[in-house]
């Protein structure tokens, strides 16, 4: 735990000041430890799930959850607190038995601003979101979007700022994007299903690593998702310091060339099947 606060404590040095976290991450405490004294200099952003082994959860164990992570985190208060990878068929409970608690914890002052996550690995076409979006009940969402789906650009940043709702941009980088094996498969699939073509099967973001105006695809990727209108905070995850330092600067880097855009879009603005994971 010790290492991982001095992480958080690095990246509040470097003037990050929106750290995620979540009761099924464990690294709450972490979190505590690294903002003692300082907590009015952060945003916390912290989950609870609703379901567990396939059964939803009642809004007292919710509660439950909410209670221990303000504990955990040394805080009277979480400023977005978030239902945590929330699927479609999950949806309705967590509308009808959840959020009404919820509403009385933001009334009694123990949250912020109500959250909403999705699960994007099996659902990268957000259609809990769209559904959730079109509702309007939570201030905040978190939507996965990144270099080969950026589907969340025509399914959920335009109701976001239609209705004011911030947005934590997750999976920006995930195994395809840092492992190019997991990504030449991830394409020849995507092309076997036609929804990709045209494209270099053997070295797919080629032409992204190799623009001049990029330092590499891990870059690029941050890049992306930082200057996408709809993107309000962009979160990178990592135990290197040195790791941290580099993702800082390529989410505070100017945004993609217009020629690396006008591919990504021409060779995977249709994709809306794969996370990235």
């Amino acid at each position: 735990m010790a290492h991982a606060a001095t992480i958080v404590r690095r990246a509040m040095d470097l003037g990050i000041n929106f750290i995620d976290t979540a009761a099924a991450y464990g690294t709450e405490p972490a979190v505590g430890q690294a903002i003692k004294g300082q907590r009015d200099s952060v945003v916390i952003s912290t989950k609870a799930s609703i379901s567990q082994s396939g059964e939803l959860l009642s809004a007292d164990k919710v509660q439950a959850s909410l209670e221990n992570s303000l504990k955990t985190l040394g805080t009277d208060f979480i400023d977005v607190f978030n239902l945590h990878g929330v699927t479609l068929d999950e949806y309705e409970h967590a509308i009808q038995h959840i959020l009404p608690m919820l509403k009385q914890q933001k009334l009694a002052g123990k949250i912020r601003y109500l959250g909403i996550t999705e699960a994007f690995i099996r659902d990268p076409a957000h259609t809990m979101l769209q559904r959730a979006l079109v509702d309007d009940h939570f201030d905040v969402i978190m939507v996965g979007f990144n270099l080969i789906n950026p589907s969340a650009r025509h399914t959920v940043f335009p109701l976001a700022l239609k209705n004011n709702v911030a947005t934590q941009i997750m999976f920006a980088v995930r195994r395809a994007l840092s492992q190019p094996a997991a990504l030449a498969e991830m394409v020849r699939e995507l092309v076997q299903q036609r929804i990709v073509e045209g494209i270099d099967l053997g070295d797919p973001l080629n032409f992204v690593r190799d623009h001049h105006q990029v330092e590499s695809i891990v870059q690029a990727a941050y890049r992306f998702c930082r200057h996408e209108p709809g993107a309000t905070v962009v979160l990178t995850g990592t135990g290197n310091a040195e790791h941290l330092e580099s993702n800082v600067d390529a989410i505070l880097s100017p945004g993609l060339p217009d020629e690396v855009l006008t591919d990504l879009k021409k060779y995977f603005g249709k994709v809306d099947s794969v996370s990235g994971n």
